[in-house]
């Protein structure tokens, strides 16, 4: 009996590997630099469902679902990390997107507060602003 065990011929062959895309732009979704938010709230209650921020010194943005506000705030959020996700693919600085939100504020069951733009020294400071209310 040999000490060699053979070789299984699925390995024999040589390996070849797929290189796969990074897929779409993204903002960063945290920074410790100064940010702008704005609130959203449900179309039909007017209770805030979560906050959008973004910041230019890391090209960061994102949605912060309000935690008080349960799925209906996750569920928004798939609309507003949509239109940041094209608004990066346009190549558009976090700031300038939040302005174009903001112009253009419905969502899908909420809309943005015209009025409720807001600085924050960090995105920290809008995620305990979230979880906290």
């Amino acid at each position: 009996m040999s000490s060699e065990r053979p070789i299984n011929p699925r390995f024999d062959d040589d390996m070849m590997f797929n290189l796969v895309s990074p897929g779409p732009p993204r903002y960063a979704t945290g920074t410790d630099k100064p940010v702008q938010y704005f609130s959203v709230v449900d179309k039909e209650t007017g209770v805030v469902l979560g906050y959008v921020w973004a910041g230019d010194e890391d090209d960061a943005a994102t949605w912060e679902p309000r935690q008080a506000a349960g799925p209906r705030a996750y569920s928004e959020g798939g609309i507003w990390h949509a239109r940041l996700e094209e608004a990066k693919e346009r190549g558009l600085l976090p700031s300038q997107a939040l302005a174009e939100l903001l112009a253009n504020p419905e969502g899908n069951k909420g809309r943005a507060l015209p009025d409720s733009l807001t600085d924050a020294p960090n995105a920290g400071v809008v995620e305990t602003l979230a979880a906290g209310e």
